[in-house]
């Protein structure tokens, strides 16, 4: 059984800045589970284009407002929302205010990826 505290997270290495907020990773590949499970913070006033060609990733808001654009079409992020980047879609995430998420990468994140952050979706790091 693997048992993990946020207060144990913050300030370790699975503590990561990714560029506009913080990944605090509970489960990572080396935890075995084949999937890794993220405590996310986004950044009040911040926008993100992301894009992860090698991963699927699911997040659940539960603090916070915001959206996610993906193919031109603007989608509302508030506490209760979920959205899944089911083709490993490009998208910008916007933060109203700050926001945390959890979650799910499928293959699961070995460690210390990050993201260079960019305008244009042809020259976004690709996790």
């Amino acid at each position: 059984m693997i048992i993990r505290k946020l207060s144990e997270i913050i300030n370790s290495e699975r503590d990561i800045a990714w560029g506009n907020g913080q990944s605090r990773r509970f489960l990572l590949a080396r935890d075995g589970m084949g999937y890794s499970l993220t405590d996310t913070i986004i950044d009040a006033g911040t926008e993100s284009l992301l894009e992860y060609t090698n991963h699927l990733e699911a997040c659940y808001c539960i603090e916070g407002e915001g959206e996610v654009q993906s193919d031109g079409i603007v989608y509302p992020i508030e506490p209760g929302t979920m959205y899944a980047l089911d083709r490993r879609e490009a998208h910008y995430l916007r933060a109203k205010t700050q926001m945390r998420l959890i979650c799910v990468f499928n293959p699961p994140l070995q460690g210390h990826e990050s993201h260079k952050l960019s305008t244009e979706f042809s020259s976004s790091y690709a996790m």
